[in-house]
Parts: C-alpha cells; structure tokens; sequence
C-alpha cells in the first residue's frame, strides 16, 4: 500500500486523479488538500510514499508549497501537475527538488508511468537506508576496556581530517572496523570507500587493480578499466594488508600520493584523484623497511597518524559486551531467539589465549550458539570452543 497525498484546488480534478490512481492500484491510501496551506497541515501529519501538487492554488502557490515540503523530506518524490506552466516554471520545480512535472491534462500512460517511477524510487531510496543501517552496525565498535576508549577518542580526532592513517595490530582485531570506523566520521562518508586487500591479489595484477588499465595493455585486458584510485575519487580508499605489496607497486602508490595523479596500464595520460588514504597491516613496517621489502618513504607517507588496535588478550574486559553483541547478530542472522551466556560460561572464555581475536572469537560465539543449551555454560564453552 503507497500513502499517496493529492494536492489540487480543483474538486474535479482531485476526483479524476484518485479514480485514475485506484484503477492502476487499489490497495493505494489516498489523501487530498484543496489548497497549499492545507497541504501543508496535512504533509507534516504523516509519511508519504508520493504528492502530486497543483502549481495555481490560493493562499499559497505550488512552488512554495514544493520547497516546504523538500525542507521537511527530500526523500519524498513530488508531481507537480499544471495548466499554466511553461518550461521554465517545469525547470524551476526540478532544480527545487521535484520528481517530475506534467501538463494538465496529463497523458494516462505518462501520468502512470511517472507514477510508477516515482514509488520506485522510493522503495530504493529506503532499501539504500536500511543497507546503510546494516553496513553501519556489522562496523560498530564494541568495548568499554581503556584500550577500546582511547582508540574511539583518536578516531574521533583524526577522522575528521584528510591525515593519511597506518592502521596496525594483529590478525583479526579489527583494523577494517577502525578503517570503516574513520570514513564514517569523516566529510567523505557521503563518498565511497574502497578497499583493496593487497595481499590477495597477485603481484603482476596488483597495478592494473589499483590504477586501472586501457584495452590491450596486456593479455586478458578486453576493455578499459578503471582502478581503486579513480574509483575512490572524492571518498577513501583503504588498502589493507599493505606490507604484502611489491616493491614496484609501493612506488607508484607513492607517486600518486606525492602528486595526487595516476596513470592506468598502458596508458599515456594522468588522471587526477583526490583521495584520502587508509592502510593496515598486522607486519612490523620498521623492519620490513630494514630487510629491503617496504620503501621508507612510503611508510612515512602513509603514517601521518599510527593507530594501533589492542589484541583481544589485552581487552578481555571487554568480552561479555563483544559476547552479547555477537549472539544478538548471529541470531538476528539465523532468524531463531538469541541466547545467553551464564557468567561461568563468560569466564571460561576470558580465560582463553585468543591468538585470533575478534575474528576467531566471533567464530566460537557462533559455534556456541549452534551447538550450546538456551544458556551457554561453562560446560558448553569446554566442549564446544575450541572444537
């Protein structure tokens, strides 16, 4: 069902329009308003999923009225319908933020398709909400330990700024979530953020994945491509894993740090980027620098800002937080009621050496979550985590 709100000082036309609206859909909840003033009134009472609004009207015109309600919701796709318009009045309503503009009287098909676009648009706009929530959680940082409060303290710091950051710690930690965690409190959160796992792509590819390629710059190379640079333009590209890049490719990631340009394979021109840089890794850059494998001047490059995330094993306190979290997702994931955890059971597991941390915690949670009683006990976290 779309709540759909008529805006027409004409009583005749509001008639035609909801006859016309039913036909294509019975289920649709029509609202009307005779004038901008009552439109207004009755816009802020409720949600919307679409508004035709009228151009001429007493009290207050069409335009004003459409500016109103962008300043209330954007989101919300707006008709405007007019037997006075001409295409500057159209262009104006667009640039003011409406979905579409009809003449009156409109085509049937015209009016039915925009119709339909419009809900469209609509339902995408909430389904790219919702991703974003669920995007937004699976990166919320969860701890209350010293360690996890002075890491959200210097994010909170450095995020808002264009510093280049070297994340490190161990596998597992959760370098990518303190990543995640800087470009959602940056002014590039709008933007994307790429991210390149440099230690899974191959050597002799690594280029082409980072800067992009032109057709026939090697074998395999059907078309143009564009790489994570371009791709990250006005976001942030994140290259984790970064002490596993090869030595030719940390220098053209230089160069594009120095100069703010790239250059695909086998191409002859650059293109600029503007992009903020964040890398992980869980090597100790000091000494890859030493064994001749990681340039020194790209590490300082890239480490404006160092930001270490703690072991698991050093945030312990912090496991019956990370425990909750993960049994309310993984339920929430499988779909069945969410389990508890006695304090034995709690105990057992802030006991354990976990060389894997997060990842590997996050792991035995599910396991205990599948194969344990309604209450995990210390009993199931014997027999089951480390399985």
């Amino acid at each position: 069902m779309s709540r759909i709100l008529l805006i027409e000082d004409e009583e005749a036309i509001r008639r035609v329009l909801k006859k016309i609206l039913l036909e294509e859909d019975s289920s649709h909840d029509i609202h009307e308003a005779a004038d901008g003033k009552q439109a207004i009134e009755v816009f802020g009472d409720g949600t919307w999923d679409l508004v035709f609004c009228d151009i001429k009207m007493p009290h207050m015109d069409g335009v004003e009225v459409l500016e109103k309600m962008m300043a209330v919701n954007p989101e919300i796709p707006v008709i405007m319908i007019s037997g006075h318009g001409d295409i500057n009045t159209a262009v104006d309503c667009l640039k003011k933020g409406a979905f579409d503009y009809l003449p009156k009287p409109p085509d049937l098909n015209r009016l039915l398709s925009t119709v339909r676009h419009a809900l469209e648009k609509k339902t995408l706009v909430q389904e790219v909400k919702t991703l974003k929530k669920k995007v937004s959680k699976k990166y919320t940082m969860i701890g209350e330990s010293s360690g996890m409060l002075e890491l959200r303290g210097l994010i909170e710091k450095v995020a808002p700024s264009e510093a280049r950051v070297l994340i490190t710690g161990p596998n597992g930690s959760g370098k990518e979530l303190v990543a995640h965690q800087m470009h959602e409190q940056s002014a590039r959160s709008k933007n994307a953020m790429v991210e390149v796992n440099c230690a899974a792509i191959p050597a002799e590819l690594i280029e082409s994945e980072l800067f992009g390629h032109k057709k026939g710059a090697f074998t395999g190379a059907q078309k143009d491509r564009k790489g994570k640079f371009e791709l990250a333009h006005g976001g942030t590209l994140f290259l984790d894993e970064i002490g596993d890049m090869s030595l030719s490719a940390q220098a053209k990631v230089l160069r594009a740090l120095q100069e703010h340009q790239i250059t695909p394979v086998g191409g002859d021109r650059s293109i600029k980027v503007n992009v903020r840089v964040l890398a992980a890794t869980n090597k100790d850059l000091r000494k890859e620098i030493e064994a001749g494998k990681f340039r020194e001047d790209l590490y300082h490059r890239l480490s404006v800002i160092l930001i270490e995330v703690p072991a698991l094993n050093n945030r312990r306190d912090d496991i019956p937080l990370l425990a909750d979290h993960f049994l309310q997702q993984i339920a929430d994931e499988y779909g069945v009621p969410e389990k508890t955890i006695s304090n034995e059971g709690l105990a057992a597991l802030q006991g354990y050496d976990w060389t894997g941390n997060i990842r590997e915690f996050r792991n035995v949670i599910e396991r205990l979550h599948i194969l344990g009683g309604s209450e995990i006990s210390a009993t199931d976290v014997s027999t089951f985590a480390r399985k």
